[in-house]
């Protein structure tokens, strides 16, 4: 299946919220109980969009949105993490299969890689039995640093959480570029 990655639009809203409103309710791999409206898929888009994180679309050779990714703050936006961000990628339920969240996971680095973070972290929800995710995230450089035991209940049962981390450019090697971010 070809597919064009190009940076979010915010008409891409619409095909976001149902893409993601069809994990929240048919998976694990988010907690979240209740899929959120389109409203409020916009404002969580405009605070990436406001704070200049990395969002990407995926579209089919007709235009329609196949999948997005972000990376989005790790650990809200509190100063010390600001380095770090945390992935999230999702495909629509008729293009899973098609390799396209590998190409967005991949297209999300590169671009991550070019601004000022050090590392990449993958919070994978349901762990035990999300092995596609945990899978995806191995394949492109992010390595399992740990699993959190039952923090996830949905479903009518707790789900353990993976924690995988990949260094973007320098990593931890070397002290970050600060120029244009908030003070310490």
């Amino acid at each position: 299946m070809a597919i064009t990655i190009r940076p979010f639009e915010p008409s891409d809203i619409s095909a976001i919220a149902a893409i993601y409103g069809h994990h929240v309710m048919s998976g694990f791999g988010t907690y979240e109980l209740e899929a959120p409206s389109e409203n409020e898929m916009a404002a969580r888009f405009a605070k990436l969009v406001k704070n200049t994180l990395p969002i990407r679309i995926a579209c089919t050779a007709d235009g329609d949105v196949a999948g997005y990714a972000y990376a989005g703050p790790y650990r809200s936006e509190r100063p010390g993490w600001r380095f770090t961000l945390e992935d999230s990628v999702y495909v629509a339920p008729d293009h899973v299969g098609h390799g396209i969240g590998s190409a967005l996971l991949l297209d999300l680095i590169r671009v991550a890689e070019n601004g000022p973070w050090r590392q990449m972290l993958a919070v994978i929800g349901d762990s035990a039995n999300n092995a596609a995710s945990v899978a995806l995230h191995r394949r492109h450089g992010f390595e399992m640093v740990g699993t959190l035991k039952d923090t996830g209940w949905k479903g009518d049962e707790w789900r353990d959480t993976a924690i995988m981390q990949r260094p973007l450019s320098h990593g931890g090697e070397t002290a970050p570029d600060r120029s244009g971010m908030i003070a310490e």
